[in-house]
């Protein structure tokens, strides 16, 4: 049987989707009293919070509404529309992380780590993430894990990354919960448990974390932690596959082109590999040649085209759900 290739990652720096319920302060009369999310924002990111017309966003957000001023810096980021930038994302997440909304300093924060409408400048990065942190914020206590990991900023340790990622994963922060699990995995500021790293994987992947459910995945398929399970990787990599993972994507091409935890289908494997590629990962194109000789040119395209799907109906989406609410 062809090896299938199976790799556990870590997650790195980034800000992700959390709602918090915060009261909002100097309510003008003629506003709204309660938080107010952008049309395209609240759309993309599948958030239940109350949507206002961008014009009323705007007046809160100059009347110094935090919610609005972050959610300002999401719409900005992303480059929604042409007065948009990241330039105006650095100036209205620091507006918000002004006022001490822990959001908006951890996406302020990344902006300066990676140099994003400002130049590079770890040491205020690290000024905000401790500030959220501070708050309890959990997507704080992740990034200066990372921060510790790679030595950004900071002297490298990989027991402060530990301490920061156990923080955060007990604080249900998904990408903290995997990557405590990586740390137990690969033994790194703890003693190397492979039950131990399933576990955090475990709670990530609940979460619907696309990388918790890769290296979980990737545990089953190997027998590491767990009971070899080739069903339940299957089943694992492929929830993470639709989440734009692309190493999934390529595991998830093996398996259906190897009948392994799942009946054997080369259309469906091209689908896979192809969207990887797209996706900006090759690694498993050399299996492309070999499916083509199994399928028709009208499957073929018909896979092409699955695949471009696959790929482009997602990416704006989940470009949004990088950024902290």
């Amino acid at each position: 049987m062809r090896r299938i290739v199976a790799q556990r990652k870590l997650a790195t720096l980034v800000v992700t989707v959390f709602i918090p319920l915060l009261a909002s302060t100097g309510v003008a009369q003629n506003l709204p009293k309660e938080q107010c999310s952008l049309a395209v924002v609240s759309r993309l990111v599948g958030s239940d919070q109350r949507v206002c017309d961008s014009k009323v966003v705007q007046e809160m957000a100059q009347h110094g509404h935090a919610f609005e001023q972050n959610q300002l810096g999401i719409a900005s980021i992303l480059a929604i529309g042409p007065d948009y930038s990241e330039k105006e994302a650095v100036k209205w997440f620091e507006q918000a992380a002004q006022r001490g909304y822990a959001p908006a300093q951890v996406n302020l924060a990344v902006m300066n780590a990676n140099g994003w409408g400002t130049s590079t400048n770890y040491g205020v990065a690290l000024r905000w993430l401790r500030a959220a942190a501070d708050q309890g914020f959990a997507r704080a206590y992740y990034n200066l894990g990372i921060l510790y990991l790679w030595g950004q900023g900071v002297r490298q340790d990989n027991a402060e990354a530990f301490s920061w990622f156990k923080k955060g994963a007990e604080g249900n922060d998904s990408d903290a919960q995997t990557n405590l699990g990586y740390m137990y995995d690969q033994g790194l500021g703890c003693t190397r448990s492979a039950t131990t790293a399933a576990s955090w994987y475990r709670k990530a992947a609940d979460s619907g974390n696309p990388l918790g459910e890769n290296n979980l995945a990737d545990m089953y398929l190997k027998g590491e932690g767990v009971t070899q399970d080739n069903a339940a990787a299957f089943r694992l990599f492929e929830k993470a596959a639709a989440q734009e993972h692309t190493g999934a994507r390529i595991k998830l091409g093996y398996m259906y082109a190897e009948g392994v935890g799942t009946p054997k289908d080369p259309e469906a494997a091209y689908v896979w590999i192809t969207s990887a590629s797209l996706g900006g990962d090759a690694r498993g194109r050399d299996l492309l040649p070999s499916l083509e000789a199994l399928l028709s040119p009208q499957q073929i395209s018909t896979a092409r085209e699955r695949a471009r799907r696959i790929v482009f109906e997602r990416s704006e989406q989940l470009s949004a759900k990088a950024l902290s609410q």
